[in-house]
């Protein structure tokens, strides 16, 4: 039996040597070692010996073990580090190949419009305000004077949630809300940015939600000559100083009287071609002095307080900005048209 387990140590050293893998030495642990290999076979068999052959045996035994334990492990440690070694080969970085750049995020066109309005505006003394875009009917329209079945409703085709609830339309609610959060005292200095919405086909000039900028003042006094001159300064400031102005009488049921206002286009210079149909003026934003109902709504007194509001379209202004002709550039997310503005 020492014979055996001699020549057993003296075989497994040989398949131990000729194993280049570690599945193929982990079959030459199983055939020795395992619980039916063949060192633990003969192990078995010491039950036969005498008692003076059997401490003997398993002396040799525990050695044989041992031995070709320590061969298996220490093959095992060299099968890996070569294993690790091949496949650092194989997935080398060459560290002197340039990087890959990084694109860079910049803000949004409407985001950037909206900034620039914004700065223009505070800094003639305006607060920005802001509300809800899920409305009662009540904010979005009769506080406007526009009660039931008012047919102005039509001009504004209205996403409804229920017969009381809706996707606000315009901004104009914030400018109620905020003249009760004032509980009828003024004055009333704000604009209102934020999204809309209105059930449009969306085309190159018209989408279901889309962006305003409203503006309300009101206190004592206020006259359109007050609203006048904020258009002259907001105009410069954003369209720059060769940019001429008019007031255009129109109608808004919550402004009387009511007034469209035109810049001169920037393309002819107000001679007229195809940009501004040969009118030489480009319409830009909708206007007026606030309805005496509607402040009696926001909680003011028409006899003694008046004030003036606007209100215009981001999409629009951007457009105008940029020389952008389609709407829906604003919201496809294509990177192609994005990046043009990343240093806005």
């Amino acid at each position: 039996m020492l014979d055996r387990l001699q020549e057993l140590h003296d075989e497994a050293m040989v398949r131990v040597a000729e194993a280049s893998t570690l599945q193929e030495l982990n079959d030459v642990r199983v055939a020795y070692l395992g619980k039916k290999g063949a060192i633990t076979e003969v192990m078995k068999g010491m039950g036969k010996l005498t008692p003076e052959e059997r401490p003997i045996v398993g002396e040799k035994a525990n050695v044989v073990r041992q031995s070709v334990g320590r061969l298996i492990e220490e093959k095992e440690q060299t099968l890996q580090e070569a294993a690790i070694r091949e496949q650092l080969n194989k997935e080398s970085i060459d560290v002197t190949l340039p990087g890959r750049d990084v694109q860079a995020g910049g803000r949004h066109p409407l985001t950037s419009v909206v900034e620039t309005i914004e700065d223009v505006f505070i800094g003639m003394g305006f607060q920005v305000a802001e509300g809800p875009e899920v409305e009662t009917d009540y904010y979005n329209f009769e506080s406007l004077n526009l009660p039931k079945h008012h047919p102005a409703r039509d001009m504004q085709d209205t996403f409804f949630i229920t017969p009381e609830l809706l996707l606000r339309t315009q901004t104009s609610p914030v400018q109620t809300r905020t003249m009760e959060k004032h509980e009828g005292k003024g004055p009333v200095k704000i604009i209102c940015p934020g999204k809309v919405y209105r059930r449009d086909e969306d085309d190159a000039t018209h989408s279901h939600q889309f962006m305003q900028i409203e503006g309300l003042v009101v206190g004592e006094g206020i006259r359109m000559s007050d609203l006048k001159g904020i258009f002259e300064k907001f105009v410069a400031n954003y369209f720059g100083p060769e940019r001429k102005i008019r007031l255009r009488p129109s109608f808004f049921p919550f402004t009387e009287p009511s007034a469209e206002l035109d810049i001169s286009c920037a393309i002819c210079h107000g001679e007229g071609c195809r940009t501004c149909k040969q009118t030489g003026w480009i319409e830009v934003l909708g206007s007026g002095m606030v309805h005496p109902n509607v402040l009696r709504m926001g909680g003011f007194d028409p006899e003694k307080y008046s004030g003036f509001a606007f209100g215009m379209g981001v999409e629009r202004f951007a457009m105008l900005k940029y020389g952008i002709d389609d709407i829906r550039h604003f919201y496809t997310n294509d990177t192609r048209f994005l990046s043009q503005f990343t240093q806005e």
